[in-house]
């Protein structure tokens, strides 16, 4: 839940400028009185009736009061907005909550308030608020949705506010922002086994040790119940006390998602296009791995990854796990196409053998990039591709893994270089075809570990 600060009006610079904006908020019946009065006024002087110089007096001075009032009044009404939440999945409704507070000591009169949002997040709100008492707030709320992710500014805020006799109308304009950001859809995926994926915690543990030799331990001191065996007396006599060993430290299972975001690779646009079904899905295994307590990175073709990611990426673990997982659905809602032609970059950014899983979201491939791509297994531990085929998203193709179909060269080529590699059909369900490489990798190599 978002909390946008209370926004702040300018004033106007100047005597005179506050002057010329609280006249012109007078409205049709305050111009209409105030021309009234100055004519009853000037007949009165002409013709010398004074009780019709008192009238045109009142006239006059009654909409130039109401506007000196009211421009006091609009620069002692705070507003805010808090947004529930501020991170939506696309497709999904956030609710927005205004609320106005009174901080003068007069009531105010009639308010008018309006938001101003993007407008693919729906038409522009707009309220009527009734008087509200000194000191007294007032909360509203309206609905957003977008089929599309991104990051979109909401503000700001306008109110308009009328005294009581309709004499004068002033805008108040505030100065706080605040940001909604869809993210991509995510859908949960089914457990299932991979080959070659280093192992670590919760899905069985890879052990590494803290030294490298006996000239390269990292000593501790000597706590009850620790292994004698583990004594180290080198250290011990240097130290002057009881020294053992480190023991063993667990290694994260790693993950790797790699999203091609060429747009040369990709046809069409919008949110069942094939470039959005490949950021989904590349959200969608992140948060799975996170879950399960991976070590996940996220890679382009350029090599860029997260803003703040380590080194080794992020790790899951309760809280750490959610943190890492809102930084990298942020860096999705807002990645788009990028004018790279290869994926050349992205394999200079994988580590030699040290990837663990990789899983990779590929669009269009030429022979060229395909043997690039066929490259990265040599850099990785295990390796799922699911490659966007744009004759079967724009033109309608028939799956060239279909019954007769011939198997596309470029998958052959990923395969034989040891790929799970599989055709993505329009509209097709990625828990599907998760599950279905997992059945292609366990025809061809035996099964290990745990569930991932």
């Amino acid at each position: 839940m978002s909390a946008g600060g209370t926004g702040q009006a300018e004033p106007d610079r100047g005597e005179a400028g506050g002057v010329r904006t609280a006249l012109a908020g007078l409205t049709t019946r305050g111009r209409s009185f105030l021309a009234a009065g100055i004519a009853a006024s000037i007949c009165a002087y002409v013709l010398g009736q004074e009780d019709l110089l008192r009238v045109g007096l009142l006239l006059a001075v009654l909409p130039l009061l109401c506007a000196t009032v009211l421009y006091r009044t609009r620069y002692r009404v705070a507003g805010s907005r808090r947004l529930s939440p501020a991170r939506v999945p696309a497709g999904s409704e956030a609710r927005v909550h205004l609320r106005v507070d009174n901080v003068s000591r007069l009531p105010t009169g009639l308010l008018m308030l309006q938001d101003r949002v993007p407008y693919v997040l729906g038409p522009r709100p707009r309220f009527v608020l009734d008087r509200v008492e000194p000191g007294g707030r007032r909360e509203v709320s309206y609905r957003v949705r977008s089929d599309l992710r991104g990051r979109y500014p909401l503000g700001p805020l306008q109110l308009r506010l009328t005294d009581p006799f309709g004499m004068c109308e002033l805008t108040r304009a505030f100065s706080t922002f605040d940001s909604l950001t869809v993210i991509p859809r995510v859908e949960p995926l089914s457990p299932v086994r991979f080959s070659g994926e280093a192992k670590g915690y919760g899905d069985g543990r890879q052990r590494s040790l803290a030294l490298a030799g006996e000239d390269d331990v990292i000593p501790r001191g000597y706590r009850y119940g620790d292994d004698l065996r583990r004594v180290h007396w080198r250290s011990t006599a240097r130290y002057g006390e009881l020294m053992v060993r480190r023991e063993e430290q667990p290694r994260r299972s790693r993950c790797t998602v790699l999203l091609d975001t060429r747009g040369i690779g990709y046809e069409g646009a919008g949110p069942d296009s094939a470039f959005e079904w490949a950021v989904s899905g590349t959200a969608s295994v992140l948060v799975h791995m996170l879950e399960r307590g991976f070590t996940v990175r996220l890679l382009t073709e350029n090599g860029s990854s997260v803003p703040g990611e380590g080194a080794d990426g992020f790790a899951g673990a309760g809280q750490d796990s959610a943190d890492a997982a809102g930084l990298m659905m942020d860096t999705l809602a807002v990645i788009d196409h990028s004018d790279g032609t290869n994926l050349s970059r992205a394999y200079d950014g994988l580590r030699g053998g040290n990837e663990g899983l990789l899983v990779a979201f590929l669009g269009d491939l030429d022979e060229e990039q395909a043997a690039v791509v066929a490259k990265m297994r040599q850099r990785s531990g295990g390796a799922v591709a699911f490659v966007l085929d744009p004759d079967t998203w724009v033109r309608e193709a028939t799956d060239v893994r279909g019954p007769g179909g011939r198997p596309d060269e470029r998958l052959r080529m990923l395969r034989e270089a040891g790929w799970t590699a599989l055709s993505v059909p329009r509209g097709a369900s990625l828990n599907d075809l998760w599950r279905q490489a997992d059945r292609d990798r366990s025809g061809l190599t035996a099964v290990s570990g745990e569930a991932l």
